[in-house]
């Protein structure tokens, strides 16, 4: 009778912690060409960003996502971004939120970029389970560093990024 009723609890913790992860990320694929004078370049780039957070209560929630990207030129990068999320209005159909995100990218044989800010955003609940979600712009700090053969550069800049650039759309599932 014990190790039913053990069983029993641990399938009941079990089945409600995992109503609390989501998991999803979002992919993109582009081509780019360029012409200089009488010379053209075509590049093509793939990223990939899984997502997995955990809602903490009805208001916020904990993630992590994990990119990498690449192009046919050979540069290839890994990004972290790690985040708090808050949701300000929370509806059936639609959530707005706003993440705050700490973020770490590497991009190989060139250099590091790091990121503080905020990340506004809004998810369409499509059904109890599955999310479409988009974030909208940056708020915060950017810093980049790159090494050339001239030498080693650095830049920082604070602001507002709302441009169309900026804009990123992923799907989530709700375990």
């Amino acid at each position: 009778m014990k190790k039913i009723f053990t069983a029993a609890v641990a399938l009941f913790m079990a089945s409600s912690l995992s109503a609390q992860v989501y998991v999803g990320g979002g992919f993109g694929i582009g081509s780019a060409k360029y012409k200089n004078g009488e010379t053209t370049e075509k590049n093509t780039t793939y990223k990939l960003l899984p997502e997995i957070g955990y809602h903490l209560n009805n208001k916020w929630a904990a993630g992590v996502v994990v990119g990498w990207q690449g192009a046919d030129n050979g540069n290839k990068s890994f990004t972290v971004n790690p985040y708090a999320r808050y949701t300000a209005l929370h509806s059936k159909y639609v959530d707005v939120f706003c993440d705050g995100t700490v973020g770490y990218g590497h991009v190989n044989g060139v250099g590091d970029t790091y990121q503080i800010g905020l990340k506004p955003g809004v998810a369409i609940n499509l059904n109890k389970r599955l999310s479409f979600v988009t974030h909208v712009g940056f708020i915060g700090y950017n810093q980049s560093s790159e090494r050339t053969d001239h030498g080693k550069y650095k830049s920082k800049e604070w602001g507002i990024d709302l441009d169309s650039n900026n804009i990123t759309f992923s799907i989530l599932y709700n375990l």
